[in-house]
């Protein structure tokens, strides 16, 4: 898409971090904002943040792993702006452990938010978009999505879905001769809540309180939170990839080069079928 002027923009997860960010740069460039987040009073502020740019603005209540939730902020969107033109299906959670430790409960919380929203968006907004033979997918993912990381395969599963989801929509898009754009962003480490995000997790998805974390494993996870504060990229640099990626029409969103090796090496290793390369990304960020 090349003019994004007066088009609507809807993002999921955009009351705060990346989709926020997306919200901010998306307004900038003259397009009207919805907004959808499961946390209703950071959404509050955010829009009345947006308005006071002078941007149109929705704000909507959306749990993506609800699909009806996901219908019922399509049906707002069209009911005030009357199409979406950009949908950046964004929310998404993190949880860790080993598989060992991994609930049921757990497993469905992950994959609820972070495949089911996209899709739960797809199934709410593609038809929109293709019929109107006009706009922009972009699935947020992870480089999570290209590796298998230790500690954190329920997030893993769903960026890996989040990928070939978009890379097999983009196809399909093709052979179709829609001028419908895809865009997959697959970011390394970014300044966002995301690694606090068990604060929306559902009462219903909660697990039994078992033994006290790990003191260790407590203090590796602070550690990591304070080092992304500190050293990770702003969000608003990964809104600026993101609307020039929609512009140029883009497939692939890479916030940095810092896990290219990795992704290489494991490519690598299918190939020649050698045995996985084990490793967490947190390696060697604190030596």
């Amino acid at each position: 898409m090349e003019e994004l002027t007066g088009r609507v923009a809807v993002i999921t997860g955009g009351a705060s971090g990346m989709g926020r960010a997306f919200a901010d740069r998306f307004a900038a460039a003259g397009m009207n904002v919805v907004l959808g987040d499961i946390e209703e009073p950071v959404l509050a502020q955010a829009v009345t943040e947006l308005e006071a740019t002078g941007a149109e603005v929705l704000g909507m209540r959306c749990d993506v792993s609800d699909h009806e939730s996901v219908l019922a902020l399509r049906d707002a969107t069209f009911d005030r702006f009357g199409a979406a033109h950009v949908v950046c299906l964004n929310a998404g959670v993190a949880g860790g452990g080993t598989i060992l430790e991994q609930t049921v409960n757990s497993w469905n919380w992950v994959l609820g938010v972070n495949l089911f929203g996209i899709v739960h968006g797809l199934d709410a907004f593609l038809p929109g978009l293709v019929e109107q033979d006009e706009g922009h997918v972009l699935m947020t993912a992870s480089i999570a999505g290209h590796l298998s990381i230790a500690g954190l395969a329920p997030y893993n599963a769903s960026k890996h879905a989040t990928v070939t989801i978009a890379e097999s929509l983009y196809a399909e898009l093709q052979e179709a001769g829609s001028r419908v754009g895809v865009s997959c962003l697959c970011p390394g480490f970014v300044a966002t809540n995301i690694f606090t995000s068990e604060r929306n997790r559902p009462e219903a998805l909660l697990d039994a309180p078992v033994e006290p974390v790990d003191p260790e494993r407590e203090l590796a996870r602070q550690a990591l939170v304070e080092w992304i504060a500190a050293n990770a990229l702003g969000a608003d640099t990964v809104a600026d990839l993101v609307h020039d990626a929609v512009i140029s029409d883009n497939f692939w969103i890479f916030t940095d080069d810092q896990h290219l090796e990795a992704v290489a090496e494991r490519h690598g290793a299918i190939r020649e079928r050698r045995n996985p390369v084990t490793g967490r990304l947190t390696e060697g960020l604190f030596d």
